[in-house]
């Protein structure tokens, strides 16, 4: 039985949503959220002195390096050693500490690049992958991979949660860090504020991309951590369907209220064509999202203009 729960990256989007979800879910849980002053993620004395001071029987991993096309981009150093460092560290500091159960959660960057059809847990490290976030999905695999051999060699229940892109509250929208669905929901809105008549799309807007709404993971994720055991050590999370971001800007212009138009910048970087995940095997698990795309972009803009009356000038 889970009594004590170690949860890092609880400020971020995911790792609030899971905080929250837990309370509500697990209310006698006893929740430690350590913010990064406390605990140096980085620092592998630091993680194992934790866990030998604090007894856990779970641990959450959603802390992380994150950011868009940009930011991997110039930045694959650091994306590559930050998030390694991280997730190793707290993996084996974890088994080192006895602690029996492990939720990791990987992204779905770690494919390769421009596969044929729906992506599986089977296709991973098949094909090379993406360039331009190849440091992050680095250490995402390594990380996903330690999972795997731990509970292979040691009988724990160590498993790696693969989501899609995810959005909702408490997301990052700093132009230099946000994700696609934020970074077109924060332009949407400038233009309307501002009164302009057209928003620029990256590419031809032909990509496409699947989207969850975080707090559907989430619950599934508290919903399923007694039963860790019963999980593959990979599992896809996704939503079962995408969209071309063409069709994402006009759906969020329609929740925004943005009566402007697009165009498209053809030079601009846009990572992989296509990363529709097969998530067959967590839908025999029980996962199935429940927020259809446009009431969780609904939801999201909602949070964002209650964030941006809260945000202190």
């Amino acid at each position: 039985m889970i009594e004590r729960v170690l949860l890092t990256g609880a400020t971020g989007m995911l790792g609030s949503s899971l905080h929250r979800a837990a309370k509500i879910l697990s209310p006698a849980w006893t929740i430690l959220a350590p913010p990064h002053y406390v605990l140096d993620l980085t620092n592998p004395h630091a993680v194992t002195d934790y866990l030998a001071k604090n007894a856990v029987d779970l641990v959450i991993h959603a802390a992380g390096k994150v950011g868009g096309i940009t930011a991997n981009m110039n930045d694959q150093s650091g994306f590559l050693t930050h998030n390694m460092l991280m997730g190793l560290n707290l993996i084996e500091a974890a088994r080192s500490a006895g602690v029996k159960n492990f939720i990791n959660f990987g992204s779905s960057c770690m494919y390769p690049r421009n596969l044929h059809g729906t992506l599986s847990e089977d296709d991973l490290l098949t094909a090379p992958l993406e360039p331009t976030n190849e440091g992050y999905a680095l250490a995402k695999i390594a990380a996903a991979k330690l999972c795997a051999y731990i509970a292979e060699q040691y009988g724990l229940a160590y498993r790696t949660f693969i989501p899609c892109n995810l959005y909702g509250p408490n997301d990052n929208y700093d132009p230099s860090r946000s994700h696609v669905l934020a970074a077109a929901l924060l332009k949407i809105h400038t233009a309307k504020v501002q009164q302009k008549n057209s928003v620029e799309i990256w590419g031809d807007g032909t990509v496409r991309r699947e989207f969850v709404f975080v707090d559907d993971l989430a619950r599934f994720a508290i919903t399923h951590a007694d039963a860790l055991a019963e999980f593959p050590p990979l599992l896809n999370t996704g939503a079962g369907a995408d969209i071309s971001i063409n069709d994402l800007y006009t759906s969020l212009a329609r929740v925004i209220g943005f009566t402007g138009k697009f165009t498209h910048n053809l030079t601009a970087p846009v990572g992989m064509t296509r990363k529709l995940m097969n998530s067959d095997r967590a839908k025999a698990l029980g996962w199935q999202p429940t927020t259809n795309l446009t009431d969780g972009l609904r939801l999201t803009y909602a949070s964002f203009l209650k964030e941006q009356r809260t945000t202190p000038e």
